[in-house]
Formats: C-alpha cells, structure tokens, sequence
C-alpha cells in the first residue's frame, strides 16, 4: 500500500513539472469558422508580447471538443474555438476526463451563408425550400402527414422561381458546428413551417430532430471537410453549385463569391447583427482553467482577444468578417472571463 501511494504521488509530481515545464505555447484547436479570427488575435499578440504565438489549428467544432475535453496536461490544448456553445455532452465529457472547470468566451457573431460563384444567378430562397433541397426525407407533396425520400433533383422542382439547374450543395461534415448551426437555423427553421412535423418536437423530440436535421446522402449535398477555403475554391470552378459556410468567408471573397437572399435578407454585416438574417449564430471559445498560469500567456491573451481593439465595434477582427458584440455586452463577457467564471449549462 505504501509504495503504491508513493507511485502516486511520484506520477502527480511528474505531471505537475511536465505541465510547468513542458510547453511555452499556448494550443488552441476547433472551429474553422473561428480560425480566421484566432489566427489574427494570435498573430497580433505574438508581435506585442514576449510571450511566444499561439499555435491555432483548424480541427471543426467537435474534433476540437474532443481533444480539448481528452484530459487536463501539456498533450492537450489549452482552448477549443466553437462555432456553436459547448453541449451538455461535452461538458460531462469534460468532466469525466479531469477537465473541472471550462470558461467561456463569447466572442461575438456570424451568419451562415447560402452562396454561389458572382457570375451565377442571384437567387432569393426561404428556408423552407432549402429543407426541401437538402433533407433526406421531405413531407409527401400529396399533403398527407407522412414522409418520403426526397425526389427532388433541381431547384425548380421546388419553387418555379428558383434556377433550372441541378441540387449541388459543398457543404461541412457532421463534426462541424456550422454544419450543427445550419441544421438548427436553416434546415429545421424550413422544417417548421410544416405543422405536424412542429408539433412532434413537443410528442417525440428525437423523431423531430431526425425529420428537420437529417441531410440527404444521394449527393446532391457534398461534404468538403472542415476547411471553409475549399468550399470557397470548389464554388469559382463550378458556377452551377452552392456553398455553405461562414460569412467571413465571403466577406474575405466578396470578388468571386455572391450571398444568397434567404427570407427576404440578404446576409450582411448589419442584418446578421441586428437578427434579420435568419441563420445567425454566436461564436465562442473555451478555456482549461487548470491550465492557466502553467502555460505562459493564457490570461494575457483573454485579455488581447477581448478588448476593443479586437472584437470592439471597430476592432481588427471585424476586417475579417466578425460580428461584434454590443458594448455592454462585451463589457459583461470580459469581466466574466477575466474573473475565470466557469460555464455551467
């Protein structure tokens, strides 16, 4: 029993060293919608700082969960960018693993674009024929209160205003928060308008989910991975598809790429900001308490990525395409993470 105690103690004594000593860099992995914007922080706190540049990786929202919530140490990142807020799931994930107390920074806003190549036509869409476009089973035109596979192979099967072309849609893999955030804005709020499938949300939630975020697997949606870019490259090569993805991405490729009207809105940087653009969704990211003040940098950088200069109403990250938060809103968030106020769900 002695010496097993004394093995104990020993490894926790490693562990403590290693995490001292053991990395000078602070890791960050998640979302390839906040990437930009981390990336850009990171940059702009290495130059002003002794402290050495954050290492960003672009993972997607649930692979960067994942290794963040693995365990608490210097094998793990420090932060995990999200395109969504962190589920109840990998919060007790956390848990489970030794990762206690997770804080979160809300750094502000993004809408999800339905985009196309600038030369193609501009289309206005709701998201109820983009439910119809892209789920996997769609309610019977027949207007029965049952489902079939969904048949539709052009966009003006579905509305007769929409182009005579074929359903291409690049779109993120189910790891993406995006790809989560545009299930629960675009597909399920077209879902919706029909009010069987509605009420069902309320009888049998999990059938409901199934109905309004199933994607179709017949090809007419084509998952690109979790790099936004590619989307981006694919839609110049093929004026006859469309892109999901971020609006940073087209505010960064405003010169080749075009944003769909959907609901009567376009996406723009006011109309995501005041909600009139329906798929608008806030951007965090989280932090390993426990690793604040064993990796060098951790609360210098909280304190760069939230102040005025970098996600104000004027800050350098709204160049990239973020969203800012209101001013008391950011005031109310940076005190909460400059206190190391832990989420609780």
């Amino acid at each position: 029993m002695f010496y097993r105690k004394l093995m104990a103690l020993s490894l926790a004594a490693v562990a403590t060293t290693s995490m001292a000593a053991g990395r000078d860099t602070i890791s960050v992995v998640g979302s390839s919608t906040v990437y930009p914007f981390s990336t850009v922080v990171a940059e702009r706190f290495g130059k002003a700082t002794d402290f050495a540049t954050p290492k960003i990786e672009s993972t997607g929202t649930g692979g960067g969960m994942k290794l963040f919530c693995a365990g608490v140490g210097v094998d793990t990142p420090d932060m995990s960018n999200a395109s969504r807020r962190i589920k109840a799931s990998e919060l007790k994930m956390c848990k489970e693993n030794g990762v206690d107390e997770v804080v979160e920074v809300l750094v502000g806003y993004d809408g999800i674009v339905f985009s196309n190549a600038i030369e193609a036509p501009n289309i206005s869409i709701s998201l109820q024929d983009i439910f119809l476009a892209l789920a996997k089973e769609i309610p019977n035109p027949d207007g029965s209160e049952t489902l079939i596979e969904n048949p539709y192979m052009k966009w003006n099967e579905i509305n007769p205003s929409l182009p005579d072309m074929n359903i291409s849609v690049y779109g993120p893999p189910p790891t993406s928060g995006t790809r989560d955030a545009f299930a629960e804005l675009g597909l399920e709020g077209g879902c919706k308008a029909y009010g069987w499938i509605k009420d069902l949300k309320k009888k049998d939630k999990n059938r409901y989910k199934s109905i309004c975020h199933s994607v179709r697997e017949d090809g007419a949606y084509i998952e690109t991975g979790e790099n936004d870019n590619l989307i981006v490259q694919k839609l110049t090569t093929n004026p006859k598809a469309f892109g999901i993805f971020g609006f940073s991405f087209l505010d960064q490729n405003s010169d080749t790429l075009q944003g769909s009207k959907v609901n009567g809105a376009y996406p723009t940087f006011e109309d995501i900001a005041d909600g009139t653009y329906p798929i608008s969704r806030p951007l965090y990211f989280y932090v390993k308490k426990a690793h604040v003040g064993k990796v060098p940098g951790i609360m210098e950088y909280l304190e760069e990525f939230t102040s005025e200069d970098a996600i104000g109403d004027e800050g350098y990250t709204t160049d990239k395409g973020l969203i800012p938060l209101s001013s008391d809103k950011l005031e109310e968030m940076r005190k909460s993470v400059m206190s190391l106020q832990s989420v609780s769900l």
